[in-house]
């Protein structure tokens, strides 16, 4: 995709972060964006503000646990705009503790929301695309999804590690029928997503990569390029390419330094 100018985007999750940052990026390069968000108040104010600066938004409810919410949707897109040029699937949750005390109805609802909430966008928008012959898929995984680096969000990481799998496998589909795909995999980005964190047992200290921490709205900018560039994955710290080969070439020996890593972490602490 060469040129946004004229295009219609869709995103979930797009009331706050980076998906708030990506609505924003998107319409100041010309998109008609479709900000949705299961607080309807926070896509609306989005909405609001791309508005004020010039561009064209909606901000709608939805709720991408409901099926019925994420095909309203992209009925609603298909009526008001007669197509969709960028989906982008930007909900996620956290589930945080100690591996033995996170409980399976927190890791059913992780799933229900970070991986099922992605297929449901995806069985909702995939057929308009196809249809049209043209579109841009945008998945939401993390760098977690690229090697391990945390014990202490695994429903998190499982669902987002589906993600990543998911998206690079629907490309194999996708892009010969003309449909552009592509996962973000954000490391550090500073958004509200601690509302969405529901800590179970004792408090854990954070766990994070060794990588760049960078704002929402840089985040998004390097998501757009790369949905500019057509690339299948995106990162938002250069390091985390390296960190991903040396995890390639001896999962081994990459387990044992991040062991060493998180060790000498906690004892700083």
């Amino acid at each position: 995709m060469e040129d946004l100018n004229g295009t219609v985007a869709v995103l979930t999750g797009g009331g706050s972060g980076i998906g708030r940052a990506t609505a924003h990026a998107l319409a100041r390069r010309g998109s008609k964006v479709i900000v949705s968000d299961i607080d309807t108040e926070r896509a609306k104010v989005v909405a609001e503000e791309i508005e004020a600066g010039g561009g064209q938004a909606e901000g709608v409810r939805c709720d991408v646990s409901l099926k019925e919410d994420v095909a309203t949707l992209a009925e609603a897109t298909l009526r008001e705009y007669g197509r969709v040029d960028i989906v982008m699937s930007n909900v996620g949750v956290i589930a945080k503790g100690d591996p033995l005390d996170i409980p399976f109805d927190a890791w059913e609802s992780i799933v229900d929301i970070n991986l099922l909430g992605t297929v449901r966008v995806l069985q909702s928008f995939l057929p308009m695309l196809i249809e049209q012959g043209s579109g841009h898929v945008v998945t939401t995984g993390s760098t977690a999804s690229l090697f391990p680096y945390a014990y202490d969000r695994l429903p998190y990481v499982a669902t987002k590690a589906a993600v990543l799998a998911l998206t690079e496998s629907l490309a194999l589909y996708a892009r010969p029928r003309g449909i552009e795909v592509t996962c973000f995999c954000p490391a550090g980005v500073m958004t509200n997503i601690v509302e969405q964190i529901r800590q179970y047992g004792p408090a854990t200290p954070v766990q994070s990569p060794q990588l760049a921490v960078i704002s929402a709205e840089d985040a998004a900018e390097l998501l757009v390029q790369g949905i500019l560039g057509n690339k299948l994955v995106v990162l938002t710290d250069p390091l985390a390419e390296s960190m991903i080969q040396r995890h390639a070439a001896d999962r081994d020996t990459f387990l044992t330094s991040q062991i060493r890593y998180l060790d000498e972490a906690s004892g700083e602490r």
